[in-house]
């Protein structure tokens, strides 16, 4: 049998190897034919070596390579000989040397592929990707990704253990305890009728391991929420966990930051920065619209309500008298924007659901648009001095609902900074955003919810809000932001076994329903519980930034589509039905029949 072990990688050869005697296994990733001389680019996963078959040399190997193909698996052996002179390729690490052959074995054949391998500029299809990913995979491009977050993980492992924290792998098959998104479930074939969930996140493990003293956990952790995709979003995702004991959130900080500062190090080789910015929730909605907020460019949200209630503009007042809010943005320079573009805005901003987009330029006499007119001297010089607007500014309004006009002018600002170049794609900005609510609204089924998760601590200083005033009170929950994604959530938990019977009395949680759903850790918390902390971080979408695609799919080796299926593998799919009778289950189909 050929010896195809490999005595050098297809990206190691250099001129120092010249004269030796190697051997090669790879893929053929491009064939030419020089009027007698057959050269093949080889590739592995470490590189490309240029191979050159000459009949003259050895006809027998140069018979072989004729009938080569694109993708076929072969090994080949030969000297390692210098390229000719001006021949060189200084776009290949080994592109000074080739490596005349003289013996080669085909490992295997390949059927010729749906997609060009050895030109990753051409584009393909999401779906074709998908359903070769295999393929996909040698074109280069998701293969560095895929190295880009093992660095990553083997970063965030090393700086973990240097302070002292302990990796722990928690349960898959556990307990369903619906908060937020759906579970995925898995019937009990032992236990019929019964059902495991798979985790959202480690969150009661790892606060189970505080409470048996482990002090400092971490875990690169599978998570799983049956949920509505986004580009960013996915039904499996990996989680760096955290959790620490005796610590409050000044320690855990810093501890994150320099986790962060390693990370990039070891992946972009950048120096990040610290210590991070930090803004309260409030803060970020009023100036921002959101509570991920990019900050690599300017052109901060301004409220201008009470100005335009003293105005004559009608619907900025019906908005301001139906509970909205009025607000906008100034664009520095942006009075060069044609009607048509500002056209097009007012399109970009209807898809949130606000009814208008007002502007007005800021001229050499002032401002002028055909509101200005509803707007006295002395109103207008508000404005001006509010929005910061100079000479060329543009100016833009929307009035409604806070939420929707939160969320229209975030969305209105990040496109805006898009098309007109305003952010740096070097410059990363991290942000700490704190001081979240502590409580949401379900108005659908009217009751409160945790804003965060129900073990999240209250803000000591809004104790007293519980009772009187739970939509006011803060928690000590906290999220790293960067570059306007979302990296991960954290909090200080409660610890007091009291504290947290008060909290689910005011989720309107029965004694049944804590019971049945927290039992085993509502009794953990009786038996001597620390105070700790920790958080969440988001793998997938840090390796999505440290990459630079906007498709989390792209830094996952076997993603899922938006609809949460697998082209490549075709899950999910149908079982065989002795599979189902093993779990006593009973599709509405074969009910219906029955």
């Amino acid at each position: 049998m050929f010896d195809y072990r490999r005595s050098h990688t297809c990206g190691e050869l250099r001129t120092a190897h010249i004269g030796q005697r190697v051997t090669l296994s790879g893929w053929v990733h491009r064939r030419r034919d020089h009027g007698g001389l057959i050269f093949i680019d080889l590739r592995d996963r470490f590189g490309l070596t240029q191979l050159v078959f000459d009949p003259q040399f050895n006809s027998d190997a140069h018979a072989i390579a004729n009938r080569l193909r694109s993708e076929w698996v072969i090994s080949v052996r030969g000297e390692v000989i210098p390229r000719g002179s001006g021949l060189e390729n200084p776009k290949l690490a080994t592109g000074t040397i080739e490596v005349q052959i003289d013996t080669i074995e085909v490992l295997s054949r390949a059927k010729t592929p749906p997609f060009s391998i050895c030109d990753d500029q051409i584009e393909v299809g999401e779906e074709m990707r998908l359903k070769y990913r295999f393929l996909d995979l040698r074109r280069g491009h998701i293969a560095d990704n895929l190295r880009t977050r093992h660095k990553a993980m083997l970063a965030i492992r090393r700086y973990l253990d240097a302070s002292h924290f302990c990796e722990v792998q928690t349960p898959i098959l556990a307990k369903s305890t619906p908060e937020g998104a759906r579970d995925y479930l898995v019937p009990s074939r032992v236990h019929p009728g019964t059902f495991y969930a798979l985790p959202q996140s480690p969150q009661i493990f790892k606060q189970l391991l505080m409470v048996g003293g482990l002090d400092r956990y971490f875990q690169i952790a599978a998570c799983f929420r049956d949920e509505d995709l986004r580009a960013d979003r996915q039904p499996e995702f990996t989680q760096i966990d955290i959790e620490m004991s005796f610590m409050t959130i000044q320690d855990i900080f810093p501890l994150i930051e320099g986790l962060m500062k390693a990370i990039w190090k070891a992946c972009l080789g950048k120096e990040v920065h610290t210590p991070f910015r930090r803004m309260t929730y409030a803060d970020a909605l009023r100036d921002f619209g959101t509570d991920k907020p990019d900050l690599r460019f300017g052109m901060p949200l301004v409220t201008v309500s009470d100005i335009a209630e003293r105005s004559d503009f009608s619907v900025f007042k019906e908005q301001i008298a139906a509970g909205g809010i009025v607000k906008g943005l100034c664009i520095k320079g942006g009075a060069d924007l044609s009607r048509k573009a500002i056209d097009d805005y007012t399109q970009f901003v209807g898809r949130f659901g606000v009814k208008g987009l007002a502007w007005m330029k800021m001229a050499q006499e002032g401002l002028s648009s055909n509101i200005v007119k509803f707007f006295s001297d002395d109103l207008q010089k508000e404005l001006i001095e509010r929005t910061g607007a100079e000479k060329g500014d543009l100016l833009f309004f929307i009035a409604d609902q806070t939420d929707r006009t939160n969320q229209a002018l975030d969305h209105l600002r990040r496109q805006i900074a898009r098309d007109r170049h305003m952010i740096n794609g070097d410059h990363d900005e991290f942000l700490w955003v704190t001081d979240f609510p502590l409580f949401a609204w379900n108005a659908e089924e009217k009751h409160l919810e945790g804003a965060h998760h129900p073990f999240t601590a209250p803000h000591p200083d809004d104790f007293h809000l519980l009772e009187t005033a739970p939509l006011q009170a803060r928690s000590l929950a906290y999220d790293l932001v960067l570059n306007g994604y979302e990296l991960g959530s954290g909090s200080q938990r409660i610890h007091d076994g009291d504290l947290q019977q008060k909290i689910f009395e005011l989720l309107k949680l029965t004694e049944e329903q804590i019971l049945r759903r927290f039992g085993f850790f509502v009794d953990a918390l009786k038996y001597g519980t620390p105070p700790h902390l920790g958080m969440g971080l988001g793998l997938d979408r840090i390796v999505m930034i440290l990459t630079g695609t906007e498709n989390i799919r792209d830094v996952i080796a076997f993603p899922k589509t938006q609809r949460a299926s697998d082209l490549m593998s075709e899950a999910p799919s149908e079982v065989d039905p002795n599979q189902l009778r093993d779990l006593r289950l009973l599709l509405e189909e074969e009910e219906a029949r029955s």
